[in-house]
């Protein structure tokens, strides 16, 4: 009886949870665009950043 009570609890708590996650889900998508598109331009500024430092050592024959 209480392994009944326990699992209708669960169902209980979870499922407005399981609705509130597959609701907000998108919205965080959506919020972490902008994120997502500093991570790529700061990714490329370093590319080049990295590129630049390196360029004497290439120039020179290094690998």
């Amino acid at each position: 009886m209480l392994k009944l009570l326990l699992w209708l609890l669960l169902f209980v708590i979870c499922w407005p949870l399981a609705i509130l996650a597959l609701l907000a889900w998108p919205l965080l998508w959506l919020l972490s665009l902008p994120l997502r598109a500093v991570g790529i331009a700061l990714d490329g500024a370093f590319a080049l950043l990295r590129a630049v430092v390196m360029l004497p050592a290439r120039v020179l024959g290094g690998r």
